[in-house]
């Protein structure tokens, strides 16, 4: 069975495509879905980068998507003729990117290269993209222990192995990533 992650990169890889270049919109803060449904509504192709990110809560560590490039939509017209002055009027965007009088391109090779990067960091699970790594120091947060530092010895997908001075011996301990931030 195919992940959810997956069947959209294969979704997104179709669309790219050989049809020509996209053109680059500056969305509104936040509005990146918006803009895409809205552009996708006048008839463009749009494309939103988004990587996996894992968030903290007390319920421990979520995954989420977020934009690769916050702010920043590719899109191009869905059939031949189609004028992209539409796209400067739709809810969602700012502007069209541009360099003086010219339109900012990209041609599909290179937005197969971000979606490459894109699909990759998607397979990740939580210790590849972790932000503790081992020998950082770090401080308990969260638990009977708050406010203790010690140094990362390992991590893995659902836990954090740290080093602890502790009762004047050195200690390992186990905490889920959510019970810890940088030192």
């Amino acid at each position: 069975m195919v992940a959810e992650d997956e069947k959209y990169a294969i979704a997104e890889s179709s669309k790219i495509g050989d049809k020509g270049n996209w053109y680059v919109v500056y969305t509104q803060p936040k509005r990146e879905q918006v803009a895409v449904a809205n552009l996708e509504q006048q008839g463009f192709e749009a494309y939103l980068p988004r990587y996996k990110t894992f968030k903290k809560s007390s319920a421990g560590a979520l995954s989420a998507f977020e934009p690769m490039f916050p702010r920043y939509v590719f899109f191009r017209p869905g059939h031949v003729g189609q004028s992209i002055s539409g796209a400067r009027s739709t809810r969602g965007v700012s502007f069209v990117l541009s360099f003086g009088l010219h339109p900012a391109l990209l041609k599909p090779e290179q937005l197969l290269a971000i979606q490459a990067c894109e699909a990759e960091r998607n397979r990740a699970d939580l210790g590849e993209i972790s932000p503790f790594l081992p020998g950082q120091q770090v401080r308990l947060r969260h638990c009977g222990l708050c406010g203790l530092e010690g140094l990362v010895k390992s991590v893995s997908a659902k836990r954090v192995t740290l080093l602890l001075q502790l009762l004047g011996g050195q200690k390992t301990l186990q905490v889920e990533h959510h019970q810890l931030e940088l030192a």
